[in-house]
């Protein structure tokens, strides 16, 4: 299935190396298995994101695998496709960008026609086929009309998606300059997050995160002495405080490092897909490399 990667060094900018080539268990390894796109997002010192993405596997594109390494941002998210909607283009390659924030989303929402009627004039926010995309438009309407609040229109969004539209899952990861939001719900998938303490459990060490499966690997130095939280599809290492994420809850971490949690949507979706009732594509997206 597709995999999901951010992290946090907020208030502190970091180093982190991605797309470790020359690793066993890097991302190119994993694109092998999820080979329909790979994307990196970050922000510059201006606050400026920035999205590298290529709608082919990571080992076919090596100058984005090296552009990779030199990566230095206070928040970064990193997402590996396996397609269940849209063809493979880069549009359709998460992570997306819309109104200076990133996104990207692990799981199947259908009903697409009536998301997009919800949407209206909106859907200018969207420039490719998938599911994730529409979903973040309306995620960046709500948060408008919040009047900015983040929180409340991730919140209002999955709610309304939840109660409206047929759900397999919505894991999903969003990031600004200096703060992310991360969902799990309901309980499909997996989402772990890490509040991770200067130098891990045992003082004074590098991140340097592996996924159990060979998945995604990350390096960073500069979290020797610097603290940060991860969200992961699956725990990357061996730190015993990998937690998983309850179904329905939303993590933010903000400016200042602070990772609080809260229960957004405690019921299940009024109309929950099965495994069973996903196209053979869309299935596939859900369980291959798992």
């Amino acid at each position: 299935m597709c995999r999901l990667f951010g992290l946090s060094s907020a208030p502190r900018r970091s180093h982190a190396t991605f797309w470790l080539l020359d690793a066993p268990d890097s991302l190119a390894v994993q694109s092998h298995r999820d080979p329909d796109g790979t994307g990196l997002g970050y922000f510059d010192p201006d606050g400026t994101p920035q999205v590298r993405k290529a709608p082919d596997a990571a080992y076919a594109d090596r100058d984005f695998a090296r552009e990779a390494r030199r990566i230095c941002s206070a928040t970064f998210l990193a997402h590996i496709r396996l397609a269940s909607t849209g063809s493979l283009t880069a549009p359709n390659t998460h992570p997306f960008q819309q109104d200076g924030r990133l996104f990207a989303h692990n799981g199947v929402v259908e009903g697409l026609p009536a998301l997009e009627a919800h949407l209206g004039p909106d859907m200018a926010l969207v420039a490719g086929e998938t599911d994730s995309e529409r979903v973040f438009a309306l995620i960046t309407r709500e948060i408008r009309e919040a009047h900015g609040d983040i929180g409340t229109g991730i919140e209002r969004a999955m709610r309304w998606i939840a109660g409206h539209l047929p759900v397999y899952a919505l894991n999903s990861v969003l990031t600004t300059p200096d703060e992310l939001w991360a969902l799990r719900y309901p309980d499909t998938h997996e989402l772990y997050v890490l509040e991770r303490e200067p130098g891990g459990p045992h003082g004074a060490r590098h991140l340097d995160h592996s996924g159990t499966g060979g998945r995604m690997r990350v390096h960073s130095g500069d979290l020797a002495d610097t603290p940060a939280t991860v969200v992961a599809s699956e725990p990357m290492d061996e730190h015993p405080d990998w937690r998983l994420m309850e179904p329905g809850e939303l993590l933010h971490v903000t400016a200042g490092g602070r990772a609080d949690r809260r229960l957004v949507l405690p019921d299940p979706p009024v109309d929950p897909l099965r495994l069973s009732d996903l196209s053979g594509r869309a299935a596939h997206s859900q369980t291959a490399g798992g």
